[in-house]
Formats: C-alpha cells, structure tokens, sequence
C-alpha cells in the first residue's frame, strides 16, 4: 500500500504577479519555479500517466504537476494493471508509477510499458529508499526514481530531467550505486579499464555531465554526427542501453563525481 502521508504542495507565493496596474506593457509571464526552468521553446506540455494505488496520494501529486505550465497529467491508474491500460488509451510522454500497487506493481508495469511503449519515459515515486527497489526500478527500464517523503522538492525537476533524457537519483541513491560498485570490484566484476579509447572517455564523460551532443561537439570541436557516433559505440561497446547507464558507468569508472 503506498504511503498516504504525500506533503500537500505548497501554495506559490503571489508575490510579483499582477501586483497592481501598470502603463507597462506586460512581459512574458516566466515559467521559472522553484523546481527549475521548464524547456523554452517547448512545443506542449509534457504528457504524463499517474499511477498509485491511493488517491489522496494522486490527488497531492497532480496538484504538484498540474501547477507547472509544462506539465500536464492526462490520465490516472490505481494500479500497475490499469497503468498500463491508460498507456494503450491515452498519448502520454512521461509514467509516474508508484511500485507498492495490487495487481500489477509498479515495477511489473514498468517493464511492460517500456516493451509497449519504448519512447515513453518512466519515473518512480515510491516510499521506499530501498537499494533493492532502486535496482529493480532501473532494471526495468526507470530513468528516474523519486521518494514521496520529498516529491514536493524533487518531482517536478525528475520529470523535466526524464524528458532531456537525463537520469534523477535522490543523494541516497548514489550512494547505493557506490556501494554496488564496490562490491563489485571486491568481487572481480570490473569490466577492464582500457576498454574505452581516450576520445570515447571524453564523450563520456560530457554524456554523464549532462551535455547535448551540441554542446559536446563545441567542446571538443568535433561535428554533432561524430559525436552521436561516438555515442553509439559506447554503448555498443560497454553493453549498456542508454544515458543512464552509461552515467552509472562514469561513476564506476571515476570520469565524474558521484
């Protein structure tokens, strides 16, 4: 059963708007928020799929989302088996999934939805800070993991960070990940580290950093295509699927700071 105690979002300050007519014309109205800066030129609305099993707990998290002007929840499920379902019925971009839910856990729905629907993003808000949990939720194709007890904080920049493609690990997450490599050397697992050429390493490194291949491509005055086919070998080469894990990958291979 998902947690019920989901903190109520707080109430935007009403500071700075429309405090009293002015001969000014208007300027655009920011989109800035305490939880980051939305994309500018994006096109709509980020399309998301909510699912917990609770709805006091749904209720506190589309109030979250729907506040955002480029967030929009377009359907809810009360379980892992309806999730999927509203992903058949439903264009939605982004899944945010609880992973305690009957019928289906959010973990199940999560594979199944990345084999339905390989373009959609999946995020999981769960109570638990679990390594299990996390591990299970990456596995399965998750490119964020969020905990309830801080969604208010961290929920609206996991979801923009999952629509740029980039990972969102809470701080106790890293720490897990640190932990998994190090058992993972003491137990002789480590892939060798002369497997990557050093321009290979380089593009690593700005991929974990968070750098679009443009910016990648300035920094190292390369072309964009160079870039992307770097890219592609990494993860050719490595065995890895995507920015997440080559992220995890950086870590383990000290090219960035956890």
């Amino acid at each position: 059963m998902s947690d019920p105690s989901l903190p109520e979002p707080s109430e935007p300050s009403a500071h700075g708007r429309h405090a009293g007519a002015s001969t000014t014309p208007p300027t655009p109205a920011s989109t800035t928020s305490a939880y980051g800066t939305p994309p500018e030129s994006a096109p709509s609305k980020i399309r998301i799929l909510l699912a917990d099993d609770h709805a006091l707990v749904r209720r506190g998290v589309r109030l979250i989302l729907d506040r955002e002007p480029d967030l929009e929840v377009v359907a809810e499920a009360g379980d892992g088996a309806e999730a999927i379902d509203m992903a058949r019925a439903h264009e939605a971009d982004l899944a945010v999934l609880d992973i305690a839910m009957p019928r289906l856990t959010g973990l199940q729905a999560a594979r199944e939805l990345a084999a339905l629907k390989p373009g959609l993003r999946i995020l999981m808000l769960t109570m638990h800070d679990n390594e299990q949990y996390l591990f299970q939720a990456l596995k399965s194709g998750a490119c964020g993991y969020v905990l309830k007890s801080v969604a208010d904080r961290d929920l609206v920049a996991a979801c923009r960070a999952a629509m740029r493609d980039e990972p969102f690990l809470y701080p106790g997450a890293v720490t897990a990940l640190i932990r998994n490599y190090l058992d993972r050397v003491r137990h002789g697992e480590e892939t060798s580290d002369h497997i990557l050429t050093p321009r290979e390493e380089e593009v690593l490194k700005l991929v974990a950093e968070g750098h679009s291949s443009k910016e990648i491509a300035e920094i190292l005055f390369i072309s964009i295509k160079t870039v992307q086919r770097h890219r592609a070998n990494l993860l050719q080469k490595l065995g890895l699927r995507d920015r997440l894990e080559l992220t995890r990958y950086a870590i383990r291979a000290g090219l960035i700071e956890p």
